[in-house]
């Protein structure tokens, strides 16, 4: 196995821990919303779920592209990663102060 392929190997098994880690997250804020009725903010973890699935299937795109793009779209995965944390991170913020 060549050393690209063990890096986007790597890249592929932290980006697939990190969604994992979401998309944990997300049920259980999903869950405390659903018992809450707040039906707003169930609206926005349909979107966050849209936005982790979009990047699953990224993640899977990458063991189809070549070399060349290897690098291209493993920054948009990077960066769509630590927005979709960042916008739950708020979201769980929203929640809390809410109380």
């Amino acid at each position: 196995m060549s050393a690209q392929n063990l890096e986007t190997k790597a890249f592929e098994e932290k980006v697939s821990a990190q969604l994992q880690q979401v998309k944990d997250k997300l049920g259980e804020v999903e869950a405390h919303l659903k018992a809450t009725g707040a039906q707003g903010e169930i609206d926005t973890i349909n979107d966050l779920k849209t936005k982790h699935h979009d990047i699953e299937r990224k993640r899977q795109e990458l063991k189809t592209v070549g070399d060349a793009k290897a690098g291209q779209v493993k920054a948009e995965i990077d960066a769509d990663v630590t927005k979709l944390k960042n916008s739950l991170a708020d979201l769980a913020t929203r929640l809390r102060k809410a109380g």
